[in-house]
């Protein structure tokens, strides 16, 4: 009833209950005793309250709200969303109270109070909420409020100012990952059997030093190092793998537990980035089909969700990294195929590799460990 009365006119705050009690008593006290100076005092505090009730919701008028485009961030950073409030009017507004309406699933509302906005000029206020978990989140009110002059009444009104803002999904620092590293190299040997050679990178960023093996490229072979070392030192460049590509696929037709699906998206985020350095990948799902490129896949994946009549969704057709909770899809997966599967006790097709995904363990832990894949 009260936020009804404060949208549509003005609502009385508790020191105005109080003073409009005193009134009363005071009006009481003065019929009895016939006391003029009693009448006076009533008198007063009625003014007031008329005074108060009608002042608020005159103070509303003229004001707008613009919203600012909120920049993505990933899951775990601090959200900076910027707030514009617009006085048109003539007179200064004083004493407001803006309030943005965040979706509850993002969060708890967030309020400012502004002291002063002077006769046309505008006030910008800049805030920053820390994100827990990926998603597309929308929301479209601002509440503004006041109680000027005095405090006893209050009155709000709910601005319109849209909001989207992205929170895309963690990426793990991956420094190695054997499932993409597996699939890209058994794509290269497909490759050369059909007589399609695929040749690794002979330039480019240096991904890491190791010892020389018999067969390694001479040209690729880091001679200083190696003479400070006392040993030839193969340099190990970002893979590229021309002509053949990895495809990330992620299961949305699976029964997922909540904090498994969560764990899926960051694993496939993470995997797409590892491959992206040297390898061409794509991102697969029931809803967006074949996706590619940083920004496409990071939103394609904060905006996911699992959805039981997506089970259906046909698969590509090529060798792919396959994220479920479902271990009966293992067994129509493409020849090649790779896996990650949560929540399971039972394995239904061993004729490809993959992880079995233990929610208890790190997840970074369980994608760069080369003993993890079976």
């Amino acid at each position: 009833m009260v936020y009804w009365l404060e949208v549509r006119a003005a609502a009385p705050a508790f020191s105005g209950w109080v003073l409009g009690g005193l009134g009363v008593c005071f009006f009481g006290a003065a019929v009895n005793t016939m006391a003029g100076w009693l009448y006076v005092l009533s008198g007063l505090c009625l003014a007031l309250l008329a005074i108060a009730a009608v002042f608020p919701s005159r103070s509303l008028v003229g004001l707008s709200v613009k919203r600012h485009p909120i920049a993505p961030v990933s899951a775990g950073d601090e959200l900076v969303v910027e707030l514009e409030v617009f006085n048109s009017t003539k007179q200064p507004k004083l004493m407001l109270q803006v309030q943005d309406l965040l979706p509850f699933v993002l969060g708890v509302p967030v309020q400012m109070a502004i002291e002063v906005i002077p006769a046309q000029d505008s006030y910008l206020w800049i805030y920053s909420y820390r994100t827990g978990r990926r998603g597309v989140y929308r929301w479209h009110t601002v509440d503004l409020a006041t109680g000027a002059p005095l405090g006893l009444f209050w009155s709000r009104r709910l601005l319109t100012a849209k909001a989207m803002a992205v929170v895309y999904p963690q990426v793990l620092p991956l420094t190695n990952c054997p499932l993409v590293d597996e699939i890209g190299q058994e794509d290269s040997r497909q490759g050369e059997e059909r007589g399609q050679p695929l040749y690794s990178a002979t330039a480019g960023l240096t991904r890491s030093l190791r010892p020389y093996r018999t067969g390694d490229p001479i040209r690729l072979i880091h001679w200083r190092t190696s003479a400070r070392y006392g040993e030839l030192l193969f340099r190990e460049l970002e893979k590229v793998v021309s002509g053949q590509e990895i495809i990330i696929a992620l299961d949305g037709g699976a029964s997922w537990r909540e904090d498994d699906f969560e764990q899926a998206v960051i694993a496939a985020a993470s995997m797409y980035f590892y491959a992206h350095r040297g390898m061409n990948v794509r991102l697969w799902t029931a809803l967006t089909g074949l996706i590619q490129g940083s920004q496409v896949v990071l939103e394609a994946l904060a905006a996911t969700h699992p959805a039981s009549e997506l089970t259906a969704a046909k698969l590509p057709n090529y060798p792919l990294i396959w994220l479920t909770a479902n271990s009966d899809t293992l067994s129509s997966l493409p020849l090649g195929s790779r896996w990650l599967l949560w929540h399971t006790s039972e394995i239904v097709n061993r004729s490809s590799r993959g992880i079995v995904i233990q929610s208890e363990r790190s997840l970074l832990d369980q994608l760069q460990a080369s003993g993890s894949v079976t």
